[in-house]
């Protein structure tokens, strides 16, 4: 089954900061903003901003892979020992997504709508 790396999601301190940055000085177009969640158009791989927390500090960066069933990938991923901190779940926008645990500790996301 086919992943590929969707989105890279920066932990942010000051969305709004954060989002001028990249949108004024950087001058990467803005697909939308808001509070929780704001995106720049970037080519296949879309840049992230998310508000930073105790566990996801400012700067911190999170990679994020899209496949087509997160079901079956999530089952197949499992079978041979990928951790997962998150199984799927259905979020609030209508997709389905997870996390798992890379060979480092690193944290990733992984979805599907």
């Amino acid at each position: 089954m086919s992943v590929k790396l969707s989105h890279v999601i920066e932990f942010v301190g000051d969305m709004d900061r954060a989002v001028r940055f990249y949108r004024d000085v950087l001058g990467l177009p803005l697909k939308f903003q808001s509070p929780e969640w704001s995106e720049f158009a970037t080519g296949e791989i879309t840049l992230a901003l998310h508000p930073a927390s105790d566990h996801n500090p400012p700067g911190k960066i999170e990679m994020g892979f899209h496949v087509a069933d997160l079901q079956h990938w999530h089952a197949e991923m499992t079978l041979k020992g990928v951790q997962f901190p998150m199984s799927p779940k259905k979020q609030d926008y209508g997709g389905m997504l997870a996390q798992f645990v890379d060979s480092e500790g690193s944290h990733a996301s992984v979805s599907a709508r």
